[in-house]
């Protein structure tokens, strides 16, 4: 059967064109056979668009009816509406989005099916429903890597500019998760055949560009290779497991892959080296210079900060203290306008009696110099006041601390707020946020806002711990750490309530 009926659709990704030609087709009953179909700028397909499956066909003749782009045609009568699955639509949403030239076909093809065959909807296995869901994979997969290999750069004029080079046309279809995620940034994306800026306020689509468009590396960048360097374990190197997660298409456009090559060649050695390496000596046997300072009597609430951290020294209200070095309380100047909050000392806080002075608090620590907010400004402290840990060897794992352990710990976290009286909370993760208001939070679904519901009036601001971060897969720890820094620059900008009382300076 000659194909007569020729339509052109606007571009390789116009998915509201194909519905609504689609719609005139099934309206004037034309089959599959007869629809020759053509993408403006779909390059893949030739200038016919007769590749892949649609070889079969003849060639249109000349006196063919052709549709030129919707933008300069006559609208047509809208067509009446067909009924098919909901999960078609989501799938012809996906298909359309592939790189393959007989997309368009494929899709019109089945729904011409769903349409006069209704028992295809019960046949998992027919070849086309089978063709269409391998595409869609492969559709989705690409914008899952966008989303994870994206890499910005600061350029001169306030802006962050990626390159990326995805496999088929999904830059309008994920431009609305990275205009929610960067929402307070102006950035842009320039891929070779369609780039999209976002200004703060909306998304611009602009033609391709080419790879010498994309700004070079700077000084941040080697500020995270050597963060990637630094956390790179020889002994758990799996590279076949790396490269299915990260494919090697996508190297060339990672800064962190040119450490790869060097860092697994030298991962045999280094594993050996540490295997050979004596033990290293045991941390309980370090000398320890721990002040203890008078404990308040039972029952009587500490009257100072020293008093308090005597307080919680000698709490035995749950088992965890008694296994820590010490307690560690906060840190930082009474009357502070914000106090940040964690979940409770790690190792390296636990023998040093001060919070966020871990890897955890180093990246803190950054996050804060990147923003400009001195750290001494702020009140640091932890839900939990002693380290909870599991032995590994001689190794102190962090292990979480129960439910029952942090509501032993309340009452020291509130005398802790009484006698600091920041205007503002922050609620570093999860244990931190139910601390504060009481409830369990789901921070990534309330991070980024204040909270108004503590009975004291102080705005609670929910956002991830930074150890959080530590554990995110490189492939995501940058947009991670980026979504972050927003938090933390968001949560500076507090609108404090009138009624909250004035920071004052305990006796």
């Amino acid at each position: 059967m000659a194909a007569d009926h020729r339509i052109v659709l606007d571009g390789p990704a116009d998915v509201a064109g194909f519905r609504r030609e689609a719609r005139q087709l099934l309206a004037q009953q034309v089959p599959p056979a007869r629809v020759q179909w053509q993408a403006g700028g779909d390059t893949a397909s030739g200038a016919g668009g007769t590749a892949g499956l649609w070889d079969a066909l003849d060639e249109a003749p000349a006196s063919a009816p052709e549709r030129a782009p919707a933008a300069a045609a006559v609208p047509a009568p809208e067509a009446p509406a067909v009924r098919v699955p909901v999960a078609f639509v989501e799938l012809c949403n996906q298909v359309l989005l592939h790189r393959e030239p007989g997309r368009f076909a494929l899709m019109y093809r089945l729904l011409w099916r769903l349409v006069h065959e209704p028992a295809l909807r019960h046949d998992p296995l027919d070849a086309d429903r089978l063709k269409a869901a391998e595409l869609a994979a492969a559709v989705r997969r690409d914008i899952h890597k966008m989303r994870a290999f994206v890499r910005f750069r600061p350029v001169g004029d306030d802006r962050h500019v990626a390159w990326f080079e995805p496999d088929h046309h999904i830059v309008e279809a994920n431009a609305p998760f990275f205009m929610r995620r960067f929402a307070q940034m102006r950035w842009a994306i320039l891929t070779p055949e369609r780039c999209v800026e976002w200004d703060g306020e909306q998304l611009h689509f602009q033609p391709g560009a080419d790879r010498s468009n994309a700004p070079p590396a700077d000084a941040g960048e080697q500020l995270w290779l050597t963060y990637y360097e630094h956390i790179f374990n020889p002994a758990r190197l799996k590279l076949a497991m790396m490269v299915r997660e990260m494919p090697r298409r996508y190297w060339h456009n990672l800064p962190e892959a040119a450490l790869i090559a060097p860092l697994a060649a030298s991962a045999a050695a280094r594993s050996e080296a540490m295997v050979a390496a004596p033990a290293t000596p045991a941390r309980s046997t370090r000398t320890l210079h721990i002040q203890r300072a008078d404990a308040p009597p039972p029952g009587e609430a500490p009257r100072t900060l020293e008093a308090l951290k005597a307080a919680t020294n000698a709490c035995t209200a749950c088992p965890i203290g008694a296994l820590a070095t010490q307690a560690v309380c906060g840190e930082g100047p009474v009357g502070a306008q914000h106090m940040l909050v964690g979940e409770q000392p790690g190792d390296q806080e636990d023998l040093a009696g001060r919070p966020f002075v871990g890897p955890a608090g180093q990246l803190l620590d950054g996050a804060l110099r990147e923003l400009g907010w001195p750290r001494q400004q702020l009140y640091l402290a932890n839900a939990v006041k002693h380290f909870k840990y599991e032995l590994r060897g001689k190794r102190r794992l962090h292990k979480t601390a129960g439910q029952r352990e942090a509501q032993a710990c309340g009452q020291w976290l509130a005398h802790e707020i009484n006698l600091v009286q920041p205007q503002a909370l922050v609620a570093l993760g999860a244990t931190a946020a139910r601390a504060l208001l009481g409830r369990d939070v789901a921070v990534g679904r309330e991070r980024g806002r204040w909270l108004h519901e503590r009975a004291d009036g102080r705005p609670v601001f929910v956002t991830l711990h930074p150890s959080a971060l530590l554990r995110q897969p490189p492939s995501e720890r940058e947009a991670a750490y980026a979504a972050w820094l927003e938090d933390l620059r968001r949560c500076r900008e507090v609108a404090f309530e009138p009624s909250l009382p004035a920071a004052t300076t305990p006796d």
